[in-house]
């Protein structure tokens, strides 16, 4: 289904291309691009951190020379970086692209990502680092004292937060504190729109069974290319495994490794399964998007098909 209207829409025109891990969004991104004269804009969460790079499937530098990429390595791992943020950066890097006359292709299995580009974002503040940093330790000394506190400015976000949900009650602190605002009010305010383009949504599906190896084959190749010493790096460089780019799947469990905690095929094992169980929640994340034009990957050329449709739409 696609409802980007015909081709006397005179917006201009952007193409977005979603789907789960490890479905071959960067291959066929890449190959869209070379066929369009368009450029890649990585709508991943994890891809914007600087130094993450096996273990978020960050395009190689060899598919980086076949198509310029944008919205890679933009923040460092201790960095606040939210959709809104991504929006804001992502929505610039595609403007820059259809200004040079050339056709930007959103890229990425981050759903919350691509629509808070493409349909528009609630505007929240960046956070300096040592406002968070003062309400982390507030919140490390007084866990109960700082849930009281968002009780009494913001009782409606208080109101759906565990009092354990540490990282999500300060971020609400932080943004009374920035703003004077309750989070819960901010939510309600319309959603603030970049721009007006023409989009065309693409989806990549397969085969459940096929996707799962996939995704296992791929991890392989990451212990294989050294998703190991990559932590370690990030490790040397006073990144741990507190921070929110890195308890994510993929990392959280190379730290038990290096903590002793998992041999590495037991790593390995359990880096498969939470790349299945995130494949699934974007499964369901993206088939609630009624915009979406399916391509299965698994069983079609799936640049091809995207390319027919486009010539024929």
């Amino acid at each position: 289904m696609n409802s980007t209207g015909n081709s006397t829409d005179s917006r201009r025109r952007v193409l977005a291309l979603a789907g789960p891990t490890a479905s071959g969004k960067t291959r066929v991104g890449i190959a869209l691009a070379r066929a369009l004269g368009g450029e890649v804009v990585s709508g991943d969460a994890r891809q914007v951190y600087r130094y993450l790079d096996i273990g978020t499937a960050k395009p190689t530098t060899e598919e980086r020379a076949l198509a310029r990429h944008h919205m890679l390595d933009v923040v460092d791992p201790d960095e606040t970086y939210s959709a809104g943020h991504y929006a804001i950066d992502a929505s610039a890097a595609i403007k820059s692209i259809l200004d040079r006359n050339r056709v930007p292709i959103l890229v990425g299995g981050s759903g919350l990502y691509l629509k808070a580009t493409l349909d528009g974002f609630s505007p929240l503040p960046r956070t300096p680092r040592a406002v968070r940093g003062r309400l982390l330790d507030a919140a490390q000394e007084d866990p109960a004292g700082v849930y009281q506190r968002l009780r009494e400015v913001d009782p409606v976000t208080a109101g759906r937060l565990h009092a354990n949900d540490t990282k999500r009650i300060v971020r609400a602190l932080e943004v009374f504190e920035l703003t004077g605002t309750p989070l819960s009010v901010l939510h309600q305010q319309p959603m603030k729109r970049t721009e007006d383009w023409r989009v065309e949504w693409f989806g990549l599906e397969m085969d459940r069974q096929v996707l799962y190896r996939r995704i296992e084959e791929r991890v392989d190749r990451m212990i294989a290319a050294g998703l190991v010493d990559e932590v370690r790096e990030l490790e040397r460089r006073g990144y741990s495994r507190e921070l929110n780019a890195l308890n994510t799947f993929g990392y959280r469990e190379v730290f038990d490794h290096l903590d002793g905690e998992l041999d590495l095929a037991e790593t390995a094992a359990q880096i498969k399964m939470g790349t299945r169980r995130y494949a699934k929640r974007q499964l369901t994340w993206f088939r609630k998007e009624t915009r979406l034009t399916w391509i299965d990957a698994g069983r079609v050329d799936a640049p091809a098909a995207i390319l027919k449709f486009l010539d024929t739409h």
